[in-house]
C-alpha cells in the first residue's frame, strides 16, 4: 500500500503528464521558489548581452542603464499580474489563453508560444558555446581565433542533453535546481561585479562611439528600439510563461507576497547583469559575452564562467518545460516528458544555424522584436479579459480543460481574433528593427522611434474591450464557472 506521500509524488506526476489544473493538495507554500525560478532565469549571460547591445547600437552608457530600469519597471510590474492569474486558477498561460481565442482558435498563439520556446531554448545555448569556447581558448583547449564549428556542436549536444534531463524531471526538479545553484552564483556574479566597476576603469561618462555620438532625433530613436528590445520587450518577453510555474503555488499564500517575490525575482538580476553588460561593453565594443567577459576579467573569467554557465541552463529548463505544456495545449496526446525530448531536438536543430550566422547583434536584436509583436498584443488581450471584463465574475477555470466540441468555450473567439490581429498589426506599422521587415511604416515615418509595444498592447486591449464582452456573457455564465478573479494585487 503506498504511504500518502508516495501517493501524492504519484498525483503531482501524473498531473504535469497530462496538462490538468493543479490541485490545491499538490501545491505549495513557499513563495520563495517563484524568486529563485524567475532570478535564475535570469542570470544569464544574455542579459548582460542585452545591456551590451544597446552600447553596440550607438547609445551612451547612461541612456542604456535608463531604458534597462524604466523598461523592466513597467514589464516587471505588468508581468506580475499573470503570475497571479496561474495561482488563482491552477491552470498553465496557453490554457488560460482559451477563454480568449478559443478552443479551437488558441492553436494559434500555442503554436506560437511553442516554437517560441524553441527558439529561445536555442539562443540560450548559443551563448553558453560563447561563453564554453572562451573558456576552453583560455585553457589552450581550442584556438578561440577560429570558427570552431565542431566543438561547438558537441559541446552543445553534452549541454542541450543536461537541460533536457532537468525539465523532463518536472516543476519539483527545476524549483530545487534553481534554489541550490542561485545563491552560489549570486555570490560569484557580486565579486564579477565589483571587480568590474572597482578595478577595471570603466568610462561612466561613456556617451558613445567617438565621433559618432547620438544626439537629437537619432538617439531617442535609438533609446525607442532598445526599449522595445531589452527594456519593457524583456519583461513582456515572460508574459506567457508566468502561469505555467505559479500554478504549483497555494491559493493561501497571499496575492502581494507572491507578486512581489516574483517581479523581483525578474527585475534584479534583469538590471544588475545588463548594466555589467554596458559597462563591460564601454571597455569592448563588443557585444559577444564570452569576448566581453575575457577581455575584461583575464584569469578571473575562468573561474567565472564555469559558474554563470549555469544562467542560461536555468532560463533553457523553464523553456523546454514551457514548451510541452504549450505543445500539449494543441491537443497533441503525448506524455510531458517524451515531448521535453522533442524540444530538445528542435532546439539543437536551430543552435546549428546560429552556430553559422554572422552578425549576432542583428539577429538578437530581430529575434527580441518580433517577439513582441506577439506577446504584447496577447498580453493586453489577456489582462483585459481577466481583470476587466471578468472582475468579480466567475471564471470556470474547469471549463478550460474541455475537450473540443464544448458548448461551455466557443470554437473559435471571434472577438479575440479580431483584437489579436489589430494588435499585430498595430505593432509592426510602429516597429522599427534592425531588419527591415520589422520596419514599420509609421515607425519609419518617424525616423526609426519605435513604439510598437505601446501600440500593439493597447489596440489589442481597446479593441477587446469593446468585442470582448458580447462573447464573454455567453460563455462566462455556464455551468462549472466557480471562479474569480479578485481586482488588483491585495495583501
Amino acid at each position: 500500500m503506498a504511504t500518502p506521500t508516495q501517493s501524492h509524488e504519484v498525483t503531482v506526476l501524473d498531473i504535469e503528464q497530462r496538462l490538468q489544473p493543479v490541485p490545491e493538495a499538490a501545491r505549495t507554500s513557499r513563495v520563495s521558489g517563484q524568486f529563485w525560478i524567475w532570478c535564475g532565469a535570469n542570470i544569464a549571460p544574455i542579459n548582460w548581452v542585452l545591456g551590451a547591445l544597446g552600447v553596440d547600437l550607438g547609445l551612451g552608457l547612461w541612456d542604456t542603464v535608463l531604458v534597462l530600469v524604466l523598461g523592466n519597471l513597467i514589464g516587471m510590474s505588468l508581468f506580475g499580474f499573470f503570475v497571479l492569474l496561474g495561482q488563482r486558477t491552477g491552470a498553465t498561460g496557453m490554457v488560460l489563453s482559451r477563454a480568449v481565442f478559443g478552443r479551437v482558435g488558441n492553436y494559434l498563439p500555442a503554436t506560437i508560444q511553442a516554437c517560441l520556446a524553441i527558439g529561445w531554448c536555442a539562443l540560450n545555448t548559443w551563448i553558453i558555446l560563447d561563453l564554453v569556447m572562451a573558456l576552453f581558448g583560455k585553457l589552450g583547449i581550442v584556438d578561440p581565433s577560429a570558427p570552431n564549428h565542431g566543438p561547438r556542436i558537441i559541446t552543445a549536444a553534452v549541454i542541450m542533453t543536461a537541460q533536457v534531463a532537468i525539465s523532463w524531471l518536472g516543476y519539483r526538479a527545476i524549483s530545487a535546481f534553481e534554489r541550490w545553484t542561485v545563491p552560489p552564483t549570486i555570490a560569484i556574479l557580486v565579486v564579477m561585479s565589483v571587480t568590474a566597476w572597482f578595478f577595471l576603469h570603466i568610462d561612466w561618462g561613456y556617451a558613445g562611439p567617438a565621433g559618432h555620438v547620438l544626439s537629437g532625433g537619432p538617439r531617442w530613436a535609438a533609446m525607442t528600439g532598445v526599449m522595445t528590445a531589452i527594456g519593457i520587450g524583456w519583461g513582456i518577453t515572460w508574459f506567457t510563461y508566468a502561469a505555467d510555474y505559479s500554478r504549483f503555488v497555494s491559493r493561501s499564500v497571499p496575492r502581494r507576497r507572491l507578486y512581489v517575490a516574483s517581479t523581483l525575482g525578474q527585475f534584479l538580476p534583469v538590471v544588475w547583469l545588463g548594466v555589467l553588460g554596458a559597462t563591460l561593453a564601454t571597455k569592448s565594443a563588443t557585444t559577444d559575452p564570452g569576448q566581453l567577459v575575457v577581455d575584461n576579467f583575464g584569469v578571473l573569467a575562468i573561474p567565472v564562467l564555469l559558474l554563470v554557465v549555469h544562467g542560461p541552463i536555468a532560463t533553457n529548463i523553464l523553456n523546454i518545460y514551457t514548451f510541452s505544456v504549450a505543445t500539449q495545449a494543441l491537443d497533441i496526446k503525448m506524455p510531458r516528458r517524451a515531448l521535453s525530448v522533442i524540444t530538445g531536438i528542435f532546439a539543437m536543430a536551430v543552435v546549428v544555424f546560429f552556430i553559422y550566422s554572422g552578425n549576432f547583434a542583428a539577429t538578437l536584436d530581430s529575434f527580441l522584436s518580433g517577439i513582441v509583436a506577439w506577446i504584447a498584443t496577447w498580453g493586453g488581450i489577456m489582462l483585459v479579459h481577466y481583470y476587466w471584463i471578468l472582475r468579480g465574475r466567475p471564471l470556470g477555470t474547469d471549463r478550460l480543460f474541455d475537450p473540443v466540441g464544448t458548448p461551455r468555450l466557443p470554437a473559435v473567439n471571434w472577438a479575440g481574433m479580431v483584437a489579436f490581429g489589430a494588435g499585430i498589426v498595430m505593432t509592426w506599422l510602429f516597429m522599427y528593427g534592425m531588419v527591415p521587415a520589422l520596419q514599420g511604416t509609421v515607425a519609419r515615418a518617424m525616423n526609426g522611434v519605435d513604439l510598437s509595444w505601446l501600440a500593439g498592447g493597447l489596440t489589442s486591449a481597446l479593441v477587446y474591450a469593446a468585442l470582448g464582452p458580447v462573447v464573454a456573457r455567453r460563455y462566462s455564465d455556464q455551468p462549472g464557472a466557480v471562479e474569480a478573479v479578485v481586482e488588483g494585487v491585495p495583501a
